[in-house]
């Protein structure tokens, strides 16, 4: 062995210490979109930069236990330098950053790169992958090897020093609140904390771990202190809507903010009247998906690994007891509805996991034009669907409504000619025109609260509609920016036109269902019924946690040992697409409008298994063209996603139609068979 490559042996640890360190910096350089933003993260939080170049260090230990280190270490830090790309990547197309849930599309990658990437760039990233591998290759092949003799007495023991020494670090990082386990933004976690950090408690800490002192008896034990409770009344049962607001809260809450007018004027007035409060929630400016679960299902998300979806993880393989499968044994229709497309979050897999009968989605929606600057569809188009809901079907209905239109994130440049709300006050004319664009759309979804109220009224039945934000917006706000501190909640109402009392108080998403049901006389469900007995009391959160650990991971105690709960057989949209006739174009060969009713701008036409150019007209016609239909082809009116994948959405009684010539050579005849 060469004398200075002994020399470099001797100290290769620090060397590799080094490289990490670099290597972690263009890591999050490429996350972060800048090397000023990776300098900053450096600079500021140094302890948290060396944790996580800590955590890369550890896992090149194992270089020390082979003789191609130079192969090892070269293919470690492809490894990691990929998942620096991957991140990079997805951040500028999307929000949340690279997550454990997110491996399970793995499978998908090649169906999902070009979501992300244009074709030019998969051509240069499967050049890359093909020249990498066959570098890899070489190098295994005729790379250098460790020459000297292989110290296994103390190698090993070096390897499991530094796994040893990393997990106390852990441990101390978070007890001293150097890291956190519990993520309320996970793109604010992923910039705090460092991606690797972040990246590795999304894919190891996950679910709800088993409580200590976890067992029947201790179930037993929890569920007696319910016992107090009234027996659920049955003389009434009023329609129960929640509406969840997208990003929406007072902006005057705001410190450094003026408004020309009230942005909120609705929604405060109903709070002077009806029952309010401020509403908590686990994340800000994102996690939507994490509000609603909390607020369905009555579990609190703060028992769940740091930044989990549980809509991404346990409610993909089973059911979760929620308020739609509660009220449904009480005689409810229960309905889901988003101005959003049916596969956001994964909802239209999810739903029948929560108990829903229906959901209706952006697809189901006919109302293409009613959309903002950034394309989201407006909520006032809410109105008509949650009618729809009561009116379609008999007695009492659970209606869950999430609204998109105040969705980010928000121009810097000035989007609205005329706007309805001047704002003023922040601290640069881009921050100006994001919170003026912002307020703007508050001020319509309020438009839009005022509206429902109108049609509930007129419509006569007896209703509760209970009304909260999400979470605060993408806004970068501080505590200090904000008048009652606090990131963690927004503003909630519970307007009513059966006669409720007036009862100001606090709520968490998670306790928002029971709070309502209790206001009704309605004792039923485990975890409700938990929250209204045990809200306040001792140990509340230390049995909330074990229960909704027996519900969704443990035995089951509380159901005998199996959950009644089945998977719904959830029809999307409320009203089936009805195909009745064809009618040739005589104007223009190879033409024919479609004829039928509840087509939306989402439906599309498959001819013997083919998807063909689709021109949306109104609710009852569609047009193709450059077709020569013959006898006996296959033609089926399908509502098709508006996720890129652009797959089609499973429909109830959907129907295939076999085209016939008849007399009339303008119209084509149809004999049907279910599909």
């Amino acid at each position: 062995m060469k004398p200075w490559v002994e020399r470099l042996n001797k100290i290769s640890i620090l060397i590799q210490a080094l490289a990490v360190c670099v290597g972690y910096y263009l890591i999050e350089t490429i996350s972060r979109h800048s090397f000023g933003k990776a300098w900053t993260y450096m600079t500021t939080r140094p302890l948290v930069f060396l944790y996580n170049a800590g955590l890369i260090f550890t896992t090149t230990l194992i270089v020390y236990l082979v003789r191609r280190r130079v192969f090892v270490r070269t293919l470690l830090a492809i490894f990691w330098m990929t998942l620096g790309i991957i991140n990079g990547v997805l951040l500028a197309q999307r929000v949340t950053p690279f997550t454990g849930p997110d491996l399970h599309l793995i499978t998908d990658a090649f169906k999902i790169a070009k979501r992300y990437l244009p074709v030019p760039g998969m051509i240069l990233a499967g050049i890359a992958f093909v020249l990498v591998i066959i570098g890899l290759v070489v190098l295994f092949l005729k790379g250098p090897r460790y020459q000297g003799p292989m110290k296994y007495k103390y190698n090993i023991p070096l390897v499991l020093a530094g796994v040893l020494i990393f997990a106390g670090t852990t441990k101390l990082a978070l007890e001293k609140r150097v890291l956190s386990n519990y993520f309320g933004n996970i793109a604010f976690a992923y910039e705090d904390y460092g991606y690797p950090y972040c990246l590795a408690t999304t894919i190891f800490n996950t679910g709800i771990s088993c409580p200590q002192d976890y067992s029947q008896e201790e179930m037993d034990r929890i569920l007696s202190t319910e016992s107090d409770l009234e027996e659920t009344q049955t003389d009434s049962r009023p329609n129960i809507i929640f509406l969840q607001l997208e990003s929406f809260f007072d902006p005057t809450e705001v410190n450094f903010l003026e408004f020309s007018e009230d942005p909120i004027p609705n929604f405060r007035k109903l709070m002077e009247k009806y029952s309010s409060g401020y509403f908590k929630v686990p994340s800000v400016g994102a996690g939507t998906a994490n509000t609603e679960f909390e607020t369905i299902t009555g579990m609190s998300l703060r028992y769940f690994g740091p930044g989990e979806y549980p809509y991404k993880s346990i409610l993909k393989e089973t059911t979760c007891e929620s308020a739609p499968y509660v009220l449904k044994d009480l005689g409810y229709s229960t309905h889901a509805i988003h101005n959003n497309e049916a596969n956001f979050y994964g909802r239209r897999t999810i739903f029948p996991n929560l108990g829903f009968d229906s959901f209706t989605s952006e697809e189901y929606m006919p109302e293409e034009d009613d959309k903002n600057a950034l394309g989201w569809v407006k909520d006032e188009v809410l109105t008509n669907h949650i009618l729809d809901c009561l009116q379609t079907t008999e007695g009492p209905d659970y209606v869950y409504t999430i609204s998109v239109q105040g969705h980010g994130a928000y121009p810097d440049e000035e989007l609205l000619e005329d706007p309805a709300i001047k704002v003023s006050g922040a601290e640069s004319e881009e921050e100006n025109n994001k919170w003026e664009y912002y307020v703007n759309q508050v001020h319509e979804m309020d438009q839009f609260v005022g509206q429902l109220i109108d049609a509930l009224e007129e419509n006569g039945e007896d209703t509760v509609l209970v009304m909260y934000g999400d979470h605060l917006p993408t806004m970068g706000l501080e505590v200090e920016d904000l008048n009652n501190r606090y990131l963690f909640q927004t503003e909630y109402v519970m307007w009513d036109n059966i006669g409720l009392e007036k009862e100001d108080e606090d709520v968490a998403s998670y306790q928002m269902a029971a709070v309502v049901l209790d206001r009704l006389g309605i004792h039923e469900g485990n975890i409700f019924r938990y929250h209204q007995a045990r809200r306040n009391t001792r140990n509340y959160q230390v049995d909330l946690e074990t229960l909704q650990y027996d519900i969704l991971y443990g035995e089951q105690y509380v159901y005998g040992g199996e959950s009644p709960y089945k998977r719904t057989d959830m029809r999307m949209g409320m009203h089936d697409t009805e195909f009745t006739e064809v009618r040739a174009d005589a104007s223009v060969e190879g033409s024919y409008y479609i004829i039928g009713d509840y087509f939306t701008p989402s439906t599309e036409i498959q001819i013997n298994g083919e998807w063909v150019d689709t021109n949306y007209l109104d609710t009852k016609t569609l047009l193709i063209t450059g077709q020569n239909l013959t006898d006996y082809d296959r033609i089926c009116v399908v509502q098709r996603s508006n996720s890129s994948t652009r797959k089609a959405l499973t429909r109830t009684n959907n129907r295939l139609y076999y085209a016939v010539k008849s007399e009339n050579p303008g119209i084509l005849n149809f004999d049907s068979e279910d599909s």
